[in-house]
């Protein structure tokens, strides 16, 4: 294999150097030519990118707040800096639209900024006395070492979200990125890091498949937390993994969630949402809405909004066309949705309203209707450009279904906000909007998250003992 544009190399302390395997292409997902490589680490590799981090948290640990809120800070510049190359880097490697890009690379910055500015504001707390002449304090204490493996869809920022807390509360960071995304989700990252003063051995970077690099990182023994986005079975074979070990581990998995339209809701609004939701990405995300649930009184009016809505998307290469949607990211995954899912679901009576056909990775998004519970499109996660249309008669009966899978985010629409809420403290589910559809990014629980609470006691004041200790 020639030289390529980028290669995906191992980053251990601080230093790049070539994966132990043979070079693997990285495809143009639109164009399908190689334009970078990535090679396999091996196990060694792996191990000596733990005991590197291990050697170097320490003392990453120990830098002041502010060092490292200009570190981070430098690390978000070296990245604003490539804007241009590292959109349509993004372009190539997932093959989403530029505006999927800019929002991929936007959140990436925006979490290191963000991250900066929160290791400054919180590192503890003062706790009420229990005691005369007792400081009682809680401070945030550094996990460790993180593994973290992070998926194909939204390589540089589902990275970014838990290296960027990672780093700036004081740990010491591993990454496996995607074999498909290991450009922006991997080498780019390291170059920004070491090009910003991040120290060596603080975070560094294994690429390879999830059989032998992923499952060697996280079952390393040195890990503290293992950090996992991506399919629900290989998620729960890390978590039990790190339970019957007494390790921590924290996962984001898929989810078949649900797009609820009750009998009042603003049809342009929802079917606006719809489209989003669903497609956005070629629908290649964990919060996708793969399940369409409305109300009969409405669902005539919102199926034919939808299917003519769909039918003007334009599907195409996004770096040299003017398309909507681009190419889904790999032939077995558009077999896996397509001939797996939708087409059982057809033979078991529902219908294809418009789309579901495709030229290559071109897929042309497809409304489904008459999708009864029992169907694999209703059943199984998606993961693509695909809307089946559920219809139901109550509102009880809607909410029956949500709940009726796992989900990781949802939707529900209606013109009465409080009937919103009344639903939405139903679903079981982490996260739910009223009328949106739009992500929760970040928040107050990174520090939680990347942390662990050390109380201190300090006695200000001579304290009475009983009269034996002082015999």
């Amino acid at each position: 294999m020639g030289l390529q544009e980028y290669e995906a190399q191992v980053w251990i302390d601080g230093w790049a150097e070539p994966p132990a395997s043979d070079w693997s292409p990285v495809l143009d997902k639109a164009a399908g030519t190689p334009f970078a490589r990535y090679g396999t680490a091996s196990a060694e590799q792996v191990d000596r990118a733990v005991r590197s981090a291990r050697r170097a948290q320490p003392g990453w640990a120990a830098v002041d707040a502010n060092a490292k809120c200009d570190i981070l800070r430098a690390f978000a510049r070296e990245l604003e800096n490539r804007h241009d190359e590292l959109i349509t880097l993004i372009i190539r490697e997932t093959g989403g639209t530029r505006e999927k890009a800019e929002e991929e690379l936007g959140q990436s910055i925006n979490q290191l900024l963000n991250s900066a500015t929160q290791l400054t504001e919180n590192a503890g707390a003062i706790l009420p006395p229990y005691k005369n002449g007792k400081i009682s304090l809680s401070r945030a204490v550094p996990l460790g070492v993180i593994g973290l493996i992070v998926p194909w869809n939204y390589p540089m920022s589902l990275a970014m979200r838990a290296l960027a807390p990672g780093l700036a509360y004081g740990n010491a960071v591993v990454l496996k990125p995607a074999e498909l995304t290991p450009i922006a989700g991997g080498q780019i990252l390291a170059e920004a890091a070491k090009a910003a003063g991040v120290p060596a051995g603080v975070f560094n970077v294994v690429p390879g498949d999830g059989p032998e690099t992923g499952k060697t990182l996280s079952e390393h023994p040195d890990l503290d937390l293992i950090h996992f986005t991506g399919s629900f079975e290989v998620g729960q074979q890390i978590s039990a993994f790190a339970g019957r070990n007494f390790r921590a581990a924290a996962t984001e998995l898929g989810g078949d969630n649900a797009f609820v339209v009750l009998d009042d809701a603003d049809l342009d609004q929802a079917v606006s949402c719809a489209l989003w939701s669903s497609l956005w990405y070629q629908g290649q995300t964990c919060i996708t809405a793969g399940r369409h649930i409305v109300l009969r009184s409405i669902a005539a009016e919102y199926t034919d909004a939808v299917v003519e809505r769909v039918a003007k998307l334009r599907v195409g290469d996004p770096l040299r066309d003017d398309v909507d949607l681009g190419p889904i990211i790999t032939e077995q995954q558009l077999k896996r949705f397509h001939e797996g899912l939708v087409e059982p679901s057809l033979a078991a009576g529902a219908k294809l309203a418009t789309g579901g056909t495709s030229d290559g990775l071109f897929y042309q998004p497809a409304v489904l209707t008459g999708v009864t519970p029992q169907m694999p499109v209703f059943t199984e996660e998606i993961f693509g450009p695909v809307l089946p249309i559920t219809v139901v008669d109550t509102e009880a009966e809607a909410l029956d279904l949500v709940n009726r899978h796992r989900t990781l985010m949802n939707s529900v629409f209606t013109r009465d906000p409080m009937r919103g809420l009344a639903f939405a403290e139903q679903v079981k589910s982490n996260e739910v909007h009223v009328n949106d559809g739009y992500a929760r990014h970040g928040g107050e629980g990174q520090l939680a998250g990347y942390t662990h609470r050390q109380w201190i006691g300090i006695q200000t004041t001579p304290t009475t003992y009983p009269a034996w200790a002082s015999k």
